[in-house]
């Protein structure tokens, strides 16, 4: 069984470089959160995986830290681009 899971762990750090690929090429600022997302829940996955194949339940900390990172990052995001102009504070000027 840990062999499985190791290999599922492998298979998602393949799929997390792919998601790399895509946040540096592009083309829009939309795909790059998406694929950043998906680093993130990718992240969430192997640390989970790793955890299971190891028997160590701290790994699970850094699995939650990763998520909430990803979290932090596509609402940072959805700010920046808000039509509303709810975006950056510092990106607008003063009186």
């Amino acid at each position: 069984m840990t062999a499985f899971l190791l290999l599922a762990a492998l298979f998602l750090l393949a799929t997390i470089a792919l998601g790399f690929l895509r946040v540096h090429r592009g083309p829009s600022r939309a795909d790059r959160i998406a694929s950043a997302q998906l680093v993130g829940t990718g992240g969430v996955a192997v640390t989970l995986l790793l955890s299971a194949a190891s028997g160590n339940g701290a790994i699970i900390d850094v699995g939650l830290v990763l998520a909430l990172l990803a979290a932090f990052a596509a609402v940072a995001f959805v700010k920046s681009t808000a039509a509303d102009g709810a975006g950056d504070p510092e990106e607008d000027e003063g009186p």
